[in-house]
């Protein structure tokens, strides 16, 4: 079964690369996570993931978190969590105000960026079918990286300035209980609002097998279309996602 699987994994990898248009990105994220549920309430999670980009030939970051879960009432859960974001960032040119004269120059660097989160997520169920809403509030800081940037003027190296942006993430996912079958598919759209409107829409059609009731394998396909994102891939993006959760 697991030799199958990742046979069906290699193929649509491959189908997926091929079928990318030139003018879109390619990239693989792999993520590997862990649940706890302590109380009937209260449940915790830890989860690492490793993204790459421009056509799967450069890292594009690594990352760390941990979350902690509050079911209120049926179907209705608050949630918080910290994220340790380690990225490689994308080579930038600023020009001046003509558009043609070059004003800085930032090669690709590697930084730290912290991020925290609050998220409510609602629920309801419909025969074999779930529909949910979530929505999330997102604070992500970078802090200033040293001598990063070459200002071509004072033909010297300057610091990258610190910054922090808040988003408002809006996730609408329906989830489909398929019977008497360990497969579980779901679609879903999430909508990225900060300063200025909509920065990116992601779309994600996907399918969760379970095993044992404790090992959730997870395979996906995920369509970004990006508006004004300086924090992460600035092209529209074909996603392959390949998750494991163990849960205790």
């Amino acid at each position: 079964m697991i030799k199958r699987l990742f046979s069906v994994l290699s193929i649509f990898c491959l189908s997926i690369s091929y079928a990318v248009a030139q003018s879109d990105d390619f990239g693989i994220w792999y993520e590997v996570g862990a649940e706890k549920k302590l109380s009937r309430n209260w449940s915790l999670a830890g989860e690492a993931e490793f993204r790459t980009r421009n056509n799967l030939r450069t890292a594009d970051r690594w990352s760390a978190g941990l979350s902690a879960e509050y079911k209120i009432i049926k179907g209705l859960k608050a949630s918080a969590g910290y994220v340790l974001l380690y990225d490689n960032n994308a080579e930038e040119l600023d020009l001046k105000s003509d558009g043609l004269t070059p004003n800085k120059w930032t090669p690709s660097y590697w930084s730290v960026r912290h991020r925290f989160n609050l998220s409510l997520s609602g629920s309801i169920d419909w025969q074999r079918l779930k529909f949910s809403l979530r929505e999330r509030w997102q604070y992500t800081y970078r802090p200033a990286a040293e001598g990063k940037r070459y200002d071509i003027d004072e033909e010297a190296w300057v610091n990258v300035r610190g910054k922090g942006k808040n988003v408002l993430r809006s996730r609408l996912q329906i989830d489909y209980d398929i019977p008497n079958w360990k497969f579980d598919p779901y679609v879903n759209a999430e909508m990225f609002n900060a300063a200025g409107g909509i920065q990116k829409m992601r779309y994600t059609i996907g399918v969760d097998y379970k095993l044992r009731k404790k090992h959730v394998f997870g395979l996906s396909y995920k369509y970004q279309n990006v508006n004004d994102d300086d924090d992460d891939m600035s092209a529209n993006s074909h996603i392959l996602g390949l998750s494991y959760k163990h849960k205790f």
